[in-house]
């Protein structure tokens, strides 16, 4: 049986911030438990796409507008998703426009059924220590809800039960708290993920 295949998906429009650290400080995490890993930066699998916006073109959707490009290798490394770990700044208490125009363009997917039983977790940074970090997080969890997904919080079994995920202000480096809770998100997503291999689709690419 082949390694679980972790995603990080970081919706900073920084290639290498705050978030980036708390989602890389995941994936080594993942590594640590035998999982595969890839960092997925969402302002780079758009940059060739001529409309960055779902102007929902066709219904069903087929992503059209990701042929051949870099966007379309973005869907099919998520088509073999088994976790899924969503990193955002916080921008005016939610997500940045870089992940919600990314998500937007995944519904392929959900006609796919193609994250059916992944399961995902969320990290967010903020400028303060209460600076809008835990209505990101939900605002990720909907994005997740509604392509089937799992939703897991920051809780693993020799820790705590967690909240709703991991929440971290800027530096992240040197916020010992939101390391901690990256960690123990990124435990739950391997574990979970392990745990429901069997009950994933393999939709088309995987």
């Amino acid at each position: 049986m082949s390694n679980l295949l972790i995603v990080a998906l970081n919706g900073s429009p920084k290639k290498d911030g705050n978030t980036f650290f708390m989602l890389d400080r995941a994936l080594d995490t993942c590594r640590s438990l035998g999982a595969d890993t890839v960092m997925l930066q969402c302002r780079e699998a758009m940059k060739e796409l001529r409309n960055k916006f779902c102007i929902n073109c066709e219904s069903p959707c087929t992503a059209k507008c990701a042929r051949g490009n870099s966007f379309e290798n973005a869907l099919n490394l998520l088509r073999r998703a088994d976790g899924l770990i969503i990193g955002s700044p916080v921008y005016f208490g939610t997500v940045s426009g870089q992940l919600k125009a990314f998500w937007d363009k995944t519904r392929s997917l959900r006609t796919d059924k193609s994250l059916l039983n992944v399961p995902g977790g969320a990290l967010a940074v903020g400028g303060s220590r209460f600076g809008g970090q835990e209505t990101t997080i939900r605002a990720i969890h909907d994005l997740m809800l509604v392509q089937g997904m799992l939703v897991v919080g920051d809780g693993y079994g020799e820790d705590d039960c967690g909240h709703q995920g991991a929440a971290a202000q800027r530096p992240a480096e040197e916020d010992e708290n939101g390391i901690n809770r990256t960690i123990i998100l990124a435990k739950r997503v391997f574990e979970v993920a392990q745990a429901t291999r069997g009950i994933r689709r393999r939709g088309v690419g995987r």
